[in-house]
């Protein structure tokens, strides 16, 4: 099938890596899916045997314990994932977002001691972000973080936190100074087994069942003020658009090999189901609808692929990276749907991974930035 055919970026390193990501996916995380969906969380042996094959932190340099790759190591790993219709594990958040924050912003020292347990497995990583009464708007978040002594006091709540559940360390969004807006946001890192740190419930989601989506409470937690990322205060909101881009690009690698996945699939599967005494593939409306699910998942790959090979040069712009996210997941959302009508009633069983494609793709148009934001930053670059 042309559309799976291997990536314009991809090298024999990264193709030896794809077959190793992929062998990893299908023997530890397939076979488990479900369990991982009525447990509300992964294996937390899944992360260690991730660390000890060097599936974490593989664009982290090796200094830190990482893999001394690139961004195309991790959108193997989110790829590969994506094929087993996996939700449920929070690696490229951990991977692409949290050990980026800290490699980019954080001290030496914190670095040092945070990234290689971050590349090991032995620390999951998340970032609290979003509040019950902040959604997009990062600059109204009201958690605050207010010097005493040597210390930071932390107090306020978050929600909708991927691997919340099981994160042992979080990056905090947090008003330094509750009087400045944007100005006088900071991120903080929080080790969840401080006093005053409390998690709420694991969130009940449409879809994305089997991640350990969080509320997580902070309540006069202390942390040193050394656990500042960044030389000063105040520089939160700019690290977090620093890398937004990089969280959204890897939404749209994920949409894409969801499209792929669900093409795949609904192939499969009316080409060996009968109605009315032909396979289902050999009706006229099933081939044109799946024409044109191919062509769309070709455009899409062929899109994100150049936002890859901008991206590992560094060339890749905050619009253009906007459009990649909302346009993708738009898609891939209408291509699941599409392909889910193909499968008729078993389409809607939980079972079947197309419906868990499905309701899985529902949230890429709401997080990192829900897709009216993206519309909203395109059009600013008119």
């Amino acid at each position: 099938m042309h559309t799976m055919a291997r990536p314009s970026w991809e090298t024999e390193d990264l193709t030896a890596l794809r077959e190793m990501a992929r062998a990893f996916c299908e023997k530890e995380i397939a076979p488990n899916t479900e369990r991982y969906i009525d447990q509300h969380h992964v294996d937390r042996d899944l992360w260690s045997k991730a660390g000890e094959l060097g599936l974490l932190c593989m664009s982290i340099p090796e200094e830190y314990g990482g893999g001394g790759g690139t961004f195309a190591h991790e959108a193997v790993l989110i790829e590969e994932q994506a094929r087993v219709v996996d939700s449920s594990w929070g690696q490229s958040l951990h991977n692409g977002i949290i050990a980026h924050y800290i490699l980019a912003y954080g001290s030496e020292d914190l670095k040092k001691k945070w990234l290689p347990k971050l590349a090991s497995g032995e620390v999951v990583g998340a970032i609290a972000m979003t509040e019950p009464g902040t959604g997009s708007d990062l600059q109204s978040v009201k958690t605050k973080a207010i010097k005493d002594g040597d210390d930071y006091v932390i107090d306020g709540s978050k929600t909708f936190i991927t691997n919340g559940g099981q994160a042992d360390l979080v990056i905090v969004v947090a008003k330094t100074d509750p009087t400045a807006g944007g100005k006088g946001i900071s991120l903080i890192l929080v080790e969840t087994d401080r006093d005053g740190f409390s998690r709420g419930r694991i969130l009940d989601k449409v879809g994305m069942r089997g991640q350990d989506t969080a509320e997580l409470n902070f309540a006069g937690v202390r942390v040193p003020q050394s656990n500042l990322l960044g030389e000063q205060e105040g520089l939160g909101f700019i690290q977090l658009m620093t890398q937004l881009p990089q969280e959204r690009l890897i939404i749209a690698v994920a949409s894409v090999a969801g499209m792929e996945t669900a093409l795949q699939k609904t192939l499969e599967y009316t080409k060996e189901r009968t109605a009315f005494g032909k396979p289902v593939f050999a009706f006229q409306n099933t081939k044109f609808k799946l024409a044109e699910v191919a062509t769309e998942a070709h455009i899409a790959r062929l899109f994100v692929d150049d936002c890859i090979e901008k991206h590992l040069r560094g060339e890749l712009d905050i619009p253009t990276v906007a459009m990649a996210k909302w346009w993708t997941t738009d898609r891939a959302m209408q291509v699941a749907d599409t392909c889910l009508q193909l499968f008729g009633g078993y389409g809607y069983m939980n079972e079947y991974p197309i419906a868990r494609l499905w309701a899985d793709n529902r949230v890429q148009l709401i997080y990192g930035g829900t897709n009216e934001i993206m519309k909203e930053i395109i059009s600013r670059s008119l």
